[in-house]
């Protein structure tokens, strides 16, 4: 369809889509893609539009507004709107934009996790796969191929993981994010050694304070936490997959006696290791 809406230059195109009940109910899915042309002057509020916005700039410049604040959008940068709130964009100088409309399960986990740092425009230090992905789901409707919905689908996740892993975040975030994984392989190769937060910390050159803060933002445990996620998910494995006794798999995977070993695991997975072992077998 092209696009009749003032100060949108003539052959703008869009196309609306509406899901299966099936993808509605377990994927994500385009509500509407296009590429519009944008002139001087164009201005677009609105109060609720149900669905997320991302909006690739190929030229020119826009500034965009959301929850009181406005900012700035140019040429190669990557619009991302909660578009269910007040929103709005308007430009001085024109733009053009290829842009995705969409919805689906799990799409406000995917904006929460993308929009953690706030900010509405993001800069990637390499467009190509996001673009490519992009521009796979305008073409599907420009050009009336057949709808996949599933590989519609595993577009918009390429699309959205890309700005997850691949956003120009502040360089302390970063830095931040490197720290918390090199701890998180380091727990995973030492887990049989004493594993405190005051050693976890000194191994990050961290407070024991901001060392739990940072990772508990960046993987959703708290430092001990994950050690003992990772001890008893290691012990599982090798309930089910060694001959080696419960006592042996305590002291291997960290455990300071065989007592606390079973009152963990059982807390964790509602049996004792002897019993796990057995359900495995039987």
């Amino acid at each position: 369809m092209l696009s009749t809406e003032k100060n949108v230059t003539p052959g703008s195109d869009f196309y609306v889509y509406t899901p299966s009940a099936m993808a509605s109910g377990i994927f994500l899915y385009p509500m509407s893609t296009g590429y519009f042309r944008y002139r001087p002057g164009y201005r677009l509020r609105r109060s609720s539009f149900d669905s997320f916005l991302i909006m690739y700039m190929k030229k020119g410049s826009c500034e965009v507004e959301c929850d009181g604040l406005t900012r700035h959008a140019a040429a190669g940068q990557i619009v991302i709107l909660d578009c269910y709130r007040p929103h709005g964009y308007h430009t001085s100088t024109g733009w053009e934009a290829e842009w995705l409309h969409f919805d689906g399960a799990g799409a406000r986990s995917y904006f929460r996790v993308i929009q953690d740092a706030g900010y509405p425009v993001i800069t990637l230090h390499d467009t190509y796969r996001f673009e490519k992905y992009l521009h796979k789901i305008y073409l599907n409707f420009r050009e009336h191929i057949s709808v996949k919905e599933a590989l519609l689908n595993n577009y918009i996740v390429n699309i959205l993981t890309e700005l997850m892993v691949g956003r120009d975040l502040e360089h302390s975030v970063s830095v931040s994010s490197s720290i918390i994984e090199d701890t998180v392989a380091y727990i995973n190769e030492h887990l049989a050694e004493p594993l405190t937060l005051d050693s976890l910390a000194a191994q990050a050159s961290l407070s024991p304070f901001y060392f739990s803060r940072l990772f508990k933002k960046e993987t959703g445990f708290s430092p001990h936490g994950y050690v003992i996620a990772a001890r008893v998910n290691n012990a599982r494995f090798l309930l089910k997959t060694s001959d080696s006794s419960v006592k042996d798999i305590c002291f291997s995977t960290g455990f300071s006696s065989e007592s606390s070993f079973c009152t963990t695991f059982k807390k964790v997975t509602g049996c004792t290791p002897s019993e796990y072992r057995l359900a495995e077998q039987t």
